[in-house]
């Protein structure tokens, strides 16, 4: 499971509740800040739903959880108050969200309507989403639908492919350069020119690994 490395079991809803509860919210505000209704909060908190991969990684990155907790109850609550405990995360064969969209909320509120579908893979970094690429701003490297896996947050490193977004809000792949103490955001397609970064540009991810030829 991307983000939950440890198979949950069937207390998870009652710990989601105690999660809650220890925010001092409601079930409708707590709904919210997640993106799904109350009821369906209401039917995993009594154990008769079952919480979505794509649900637990937005509860593990919104309120810092730490994921051993919330998938087996080992450990603390929180993610920093149990660094010790907690193995490190390792490559794991599972599913990760293939995203429809990335909006503004990204990565604290993922709903359902962001979600295309489901997608498994041998040895993806934990903790990741997928977005499938178009054009070919970033070829040879990245070509028009291969899928990208990217981890989100973070700060990169130079030479990193990046999620960005552009000047219109919207995400885009390119390459982070900096070059004589500025930023910049290229394409490796030299048919296209790179862009500096302005207050409102935002760096929505690090890429992990791209796959070629998936079918969907």
């Amino acid at each position: 499971m991307p983000g939950v490395p440890y198979p949950c079991d069937d207390k998870t809803g009652s710990r989601i509740k105690e999660l809650r509860r220890s925010l001092g919210l409601t079930q409708k505000e707590f709904a919210d800040s997640l993106g799904i209704v109350q009821g369906f909060l209401s039917g995993i908190e009594r154990g008769r739903k079952t919480p979505s991969d794509t649900l637990l990684i937005a509860l593990s990155h919104r309120y810092g959880l730490n994921e051993r907790w919330l998938s087996t109850g080992q450990g603390e609550m929180s993610r920093g108050s149990d660094t010790h405990s907690q193995p490190p995360a390792e490559p794991c064969k599972g599913s990760v969200p293939l995203l429809a969209r990335i909006t503004e909320e990204f990565p604290d509120k993922v709903g359902a309507d962001d979600v295309r579908d489901q997608i498994s893979l041998p040895s993806l970094p934990a903790g990741c989403f997928a977005i499938e690429a178009y054009g070919d701003f970033m070829a040879p490297t990245i070509r028009d639908a291969d899928l990208v896996i990217f981890r989100p947050g973070g700060e990169p490193a130079n030479g990193a492919i990046v999620l960005v977004t552009n000047r219109w809000g919207e995400a885009i792949i390119r390459r982070c350069r900096d070059k004589g103490g500025k930023r910049l955001f290229s394409p490796d397609n030299a048919a296209y020119a790179p862009f500096q970064p302005d207050p409102e540009t935002r760096i929505i991810g690090t890429v992990e690994e791209v796959w070629r030829k998936v079918k969907l």
